[in-house]
């Protein structure tokens, strides 16, 4: 088992960089082809860069939708409670007002 893996790693490395055993080697100009694999070289480098930083900030833009959805509805609570209860928000001071009932 561990042959094989080794095998395949090793099939799988020189099938990707390994110019004379990759599809490039049909490129004629060696030259053409230490370019063009390093082109594709630094375009898979870039696409994993930013691949791996959207996976970062992922978690951040989670966290700020969540802040944003939970004062949306802290708001809708608000004036919910303000629309049907407005004594609610009537601060009382401990003292008796002449108005009030014992």
């Amino acid at each position: 088992m561990i042959t094989s893996t080794q095998k395949f790693v090793v099939h799988a490395w020189s099938f990707l960089f390994n110019h004379e055993v990759s599809p490039l080697r049909h490129i004629p100009d060696v030259a053409i082809r230490h370019y063009v694999l390093q082109v594709l070289g630094v375009m898979w480098a870039v696409s994993f860069s930013i691949a791996i930083g959207s996976y970062t900030f992922m978690a951040i833009s989670i966290v700020g939708h969540t802040v944003l959805i939970a004062a949306a509805a802290i708001t809708v609570a608000t004036w919910t409670t303000a629309s049907i209860k407005p004594k609610l928000f009537i601060r009382s001071t401990g003292q008796k007002n002449d108005n009030d009932d014992n």
